[in-house]
């Protein structure tokens, strides 16, 4: 028996296994959207401004983006069990922490500790999953995992909007610690840690490795989290972690080829099928968290909805994917190939991102997203799964773990990018088409005029002067205008979105033919 298939566990072990690595991913997805609802709450009971709060999202991202490429790597060191009970540990004390903190500051930090936890939980629950499982039934494994990884973010919002509607924001963070203990004792109890990971190659540890590494995604995920925010590179604080990020990757790169026991294995990459799954699984990742955030985005500033009903509209789609998942898992268990599922869940992604452009208005009703989210839905199911078997399929053994920290990463800040681009795009698009309506409201255009004189009228039917109401009729315009530029720079985004998805199509059908051979002599082998 190889290494690879040592961990391969059968019946109610198994059952255990895959149960607890799942409640894993979704502790820790779950935390990545559920404080969103939550800010304005705590803003006002911590005493906090806007852009302190922000910290609340920004310092757990950080932690989370460090510490994922560094998962496989502890895990050797540690022991795979140890080093995931751990985790679950520090993610769960650090969640009682934060439901404690007296300020915001605390909190932050506390955030940054439980960031530290969660991201070990996403990479480690999907390479026991896929341990667990025998090559052949791979599919069905990344299926099961992707449950987690898709629900997540879209159960967020909802439950964190019920939770701060009926009891208070600290909650949010303790309702992680009953499911954390169950976790911990089923982890001690049942994940074994692989051979290979007992073996420490060297007792030099590739301290160095690890502070390019901290320093470069640290910075990178800090520019994308308040670059819009500090007007990018007109801030001084922006411009220097840009080049601190550029640098410290550099460095990382040639110390991770030159370091005898690197903390990062980079040598995986050589692997066609990873290369191609971590591209992909970075613009999946711009896909699923950029969609999951700029629809709630609309839907409370321009359509004044609350949180939990925007949380709301996103529960139809997510459950389409819960019920997505088996059937793609059993499609790649009969053969189909990877690639076809991708693009055909491109493709929906695509026509998900059009439809979005064409139904948005200043008063869009929930009906009109249904269709369109299913769609969405459907198109989601089809990508996470093919990508992450693709990824994953030709490597052995200690591979595996690598590459779903480099999936993992990516998709993390796939999301971190896309969320950076819509937020910059959405402010410049909105000046953009604010001043080109500005530009039609003059003396000389009849229709505005005569717009204009009928709810000067209106206004002073009212009651109010002349003046008054030419005043407030010029208030209301204006009004009027910004929420138009404001739909319109969402049509833009949804637009982008859906071409963005249609360029990719023909690129992923391309690497069938590069790859389709290779795949099935490794995964032979693998067997």
């Amino acid at each position: 028996m190889t290494d690879q298939n040592s961990l391969v566990e059968y019946g109610y072990r198994r059952v255990i296994i895959t149960i607890t690595a799942i409640l894993c991913a979704l502790l820790e997805i779950v935390d990545t959207t559920i404080v969103n609802v939550a800010l304005n709450d705590m803003r006002g009971n911590l005493g906090a401004t806007l852009n302190e709060v922000g910290w609340v999202i920004t310092a757990y991202a950080i932690a989370n983006v460090i510490i994922v490429p560094m998962t496989s790597w502890l895990s050797q060191q540690f022991g795979r069990s140890n080093y995931f009970a751990v985790s679950i540990i520090i993610f769960t004390v650090s969640s009682f922490l934060c439901g404690n903190a007296t300020n915001i500051w605390e909190l932050v930090f506390f955030r940054f500790m439980q960031g530290l936890g969660g991201g070990a939980l996403l990479v480690t629950s999907q390479t026991i999953i896929t341990e667990s499982y025998p090559a052949e039934k791979r599919g069905m494994a990344q299926a099961i995992y992707g449950l987690g990884v898709i629900i997540g973010p879209t159960l967020g919002p909802p439950l964190g909007g019920y939770i701060v509607d009926h009891f208070s924001w600290p909650y949010i963070f303790y309702i992680n610690i009953p499911i954390g203990v169950v976790a911990t004792l089923l982890t001690l109890q049942y994940v074994r840690s692989p051979k290979y990971a007992e073996k420490k190659s060297s007792k030099e540890i590739d301290w160095w490795g690890m502070i390019f590494l901290a320093a470069a995604v640290g910075s990178l995920q800090y520019v994308l989290e308040r670059g819009q925010e500090e007007d990018w590179f007109a801030d001084p604080t922006i411009t220097a972690l840009t080049v601190t990020s550029v640098l410290s990757f550099y460095f990382f790169i040639w110390r991770e080829l030159t370091f005898k026991n690197p903390i990062v294995e980079l040598r995986v990459l050589k692997n066609g099928n990873l290369r191609i799954g971590t591209i992909l699984s970075f613009i999946l990742g711009l896909g699923l968290y950029g969609s999951t955030f700029v629809i709630p985005l609309y839907t409370q500033a321009t359509l004044g909805w609350t949180a939990q009903q925007s949380g709301m509209l996103m529960i139809p789609a997510a459950i389409t994917t819960a019920f997505m998942m088996p059937i793609i898992g059993n499609l790649l268990q009969k053969g189909v190939p990877q690639q076809y599922l991708v693009a055909g869940g491109m493709l929906l992604f695509a026509i998900y991102s059009i439809w979005g452009y064409y139904i948005l208005t200043p008063d869009t009703s929930s009906e009109a997203f249904f269709w369109m989210l299913i769609t969405r839905g459907i198109g989601m199911g089809m990508l996470f799964i093919p990508i992450t078997t693709l990824s994953l399929s030709t490597l052995k053994g200690q591979q595996i773990g690598q590459g779903a920290a480099f999936t993992g990463m990516m998709r993390q800040l796939g999301g971190s990018f896309g969320i950076a681009m819509i937020t910059t795009f959405i402010s410049r698009r909105s000046m953009m088409h604010r001043s080109n309506l500005v530009s039609h409201m003059t003396t000389d255009n009849g229709l505005f005029q005569q717009k204009l004189n009928g709810m000067q009228q209106s206004f002073m039917a009212k009651g109010m002067t002349s003046d008054a109401a030419l005043n407030s009729a010029y208030k209301l315009m204006d009004f009027s205008v910004n929420k138009q530029a404001s739909v319109l720079s969402y049509m833009d985004v949804f637009l982008y979105l859906g071409i963005l998805f249609l360029i990719c199509i023909p690129f992923i059908l391309m690497v069938k033919n590069n790859k389709e051979k290779g795949q099935k002599i490794s995964m032979a082998d693998a067997h």
